[in-house]
């Protein structure tokens, strides 16, 4: 078994410690320009206590849907018809009443290729749902059969994910109120692992993310914790998991009890091939830069996130297509039943620092809990999906991004499915590569992000220019990290559409 840290993957970068003259502090927008998004269906999204958003194509016809939970109980399904959105929710056997569900996630969890959804209790006393989908048609709640009513628990994430490599999907069940729960899956019935010890972490987590931060060919996993406690990364070791956060230097102690981790956030902000990590806090939010050597430096500060704004979700995502992830992270301000929203859209400088273009009139400001991007429209540019759950105002806001189509198609998408062609690959790495073989950007399909949600989603590229690229897939496996390769990849090919690779074909 493991009991340190990995070997030196390659040597540490310098760690960027000035930022490049002109580069504002993110709190002042300065000369950087405020993206054209359109609120869509306003009126039908302006529903209070909006809480998760989640999407996924559950009717396999091509286009993304998107699953939203609210206070009261309602799980809305809304069935993208070419751009209309319609809540089917109801006549698919989704409840309109009841049990308040968050950690709402897609995922295939008996390989029939159809992704099914969970959704995760917030009291104790009540019981977790799964809703098994019987051929994009209806969905039966199959909980209690699965074992997976998961009692005891105040759900904020929920990550399915394959933790062990043997091709099925496991469950990752967050406890904001008690230990954290992994959920084994053999033969499509779930059987806790771990319990009471590793991943069973006592402390109140909030956000959970799976990657492979030694790249050894397995999923590690950090949390985000609340109250005071220090956060955690569990390095997988295959038979144990081993928490190494203060050795990665993601623990960030010496936090009060008003202070803590919310979610988490991973991407590669600087295009070097590495994944990063970002943590909306209560407190100062925090940036961890990839050293590349099994640690993390926290340059929030330097790269102008590092702001005190009572952050709750945060998601990448190049909304500008200039080849570098943006980031937008919803925040709020008040006390109780007044809280208004503070949210941020940073805008990355290339890789040596952000600048939030959001100000507090602009009408992106509006989320105070769940937050995506999706291209839902398939025109290359993402789209913004953000959740409001406090106070009685509010919706789940759907926003177009109005990129002029030149710049939106000059983008690729790309669709990750296992041998087998099922949305199962969660956690897997995709990378671009000029014609030269220099590294353009990196993505991962998720693993859980922007707060309460885990999509079952392609994964997107802004690209500088629509030359043809070469695309790398890694995979987790029981042999090691695995590769595949397409080269000569024509963006143009795939304008409107998806690139999908299928493992091994």
């Amino acid at each position: 078994m493991k009991t340190s840290l990995p070997k030196t993957l390659s040597r540490t970068l310098p760690l960027l410690l000035v930022l490049q003259a002109g580069i504002s502090h993110a709190e002042d927008a300065g000369t950087a320009k405020e993206p054209a998004f359109t609120s869509i269906q306003e009126a039908d999204f302006a529903i209070a206590g909006s809480l998760s958003n989640s999407w996924a194509d559950f009717d396999n016809d091509g286009d993304l849907d998107l699953a939203v939970s609210l206070k009261g109980g309602d799980i809305r399904l809304y069935r993208n018809d070419k751009g209309k959105f319609v809540n089917i929710g109801p006549a698919v056997g989704l409840p309109s009443s009841g049990p308040e569900m968050r950690g709402v996630a897609w995922g295939d969890y008996d390989g029939d290729g159809w992704v099914d959804l969970l959704g995760g209790a917030t009291m104790p006393d009540q019981l977790s749902l799964v809703f098994h989908n019987e051929g994009g048609r209806t969905f039966t709640n199959v909980a209690p059969e699965l074992g997976l009513t998961i009692p005891g628990r105040s759900a904020r994430q929920t990550s399915w994910l394959d933790y062990d490599n043997d091709g099925d999907l496991d469950l990752y069940a967050s406890n904001r109120i008690g230990p954290n729960a992994l959920f084994r899956n053999d033969q499509g019935k779930f059987v806790q692992v771990f319990a009471g010890t590793s991943l069973s972490d006592p402390r109140p987590t909030v956000g959970a993310c799976w990657f492979d931060y030694d790249r050894d060919g397995d999923l590690d996993l950090f949390l985000a914790n609340q109250s005071g406690a220090t956060d955690s990364l569990w390095r997988n070791d295959g038979t144990a998991f081993v928490d190494v956060a203060a050795q990665a230097g993601v623990d960030n102690p010496g936090r009060t009890k008003e202070e803590g981790g919310v979610g988490c956030a991973v991407g590669d902000y600087d295009n070097d091939g590495y994944l990063d990590l970002f943590v909306p806090n209560y407190g100062h939010n925090a940036l961890y830069r990839n050293n590349r050597d099994g640690t993390f430096s926290n340059v929030a500060k330097e790269m102008g996130v590092g702001i005190e704004n009572h952050a709750v979700g945060a998601v990448w995502g190049d909304y500008d297509n200039d080849g570098y992830l943006d980031l937008f992270v919803t925040s709020y301000t008040g006390e109780r039943n007044q809280q208004t929203p503070k949210d941020s859209l940073f805008h990355n400088q290339g890789g040596k620092g952000f600048v939030n273009v959001l100000t507090p009139e602009s009408k992106l400001n509006v989320g105070d809990h769940g937050v995506q991007w999706v291209d839902y429209d398939a025109d290359g540019a993402l789209d913004l999906s953000v959740m409001r759950g406090y106070t009685d105002k509010g919706g789940h806001f759907l926003f177009h991004n109005d990129l002029p189509n030149a710049d939106a198609r000059r983008s690729l998408s790309v669709t990750v499915l296992d041998v087998k062609g099922r949305f199962t690959k969660m956690g897997a790495e995709v990378r671009l590569y000029d014609k030269a073989g220099k590294i353009l950007a990196t993505r991962q399909v998720s693993t859980g992000d922007g707060y309460n949600s885990q999509n079952a989603a392609p994964v997107h590229f802004g690209l500088t220019s629509m030359t043809p690229v070469t695309v790398e897939v890694t995979y987790m496996s029981a042999s090691g990290r695995q590769m595949q390769t397409i080269q000569n990849v024509s963006p143009k090919k795939y304008t409107g559409k998806s690139l999908v690779v299928r493992q091994g074909k």
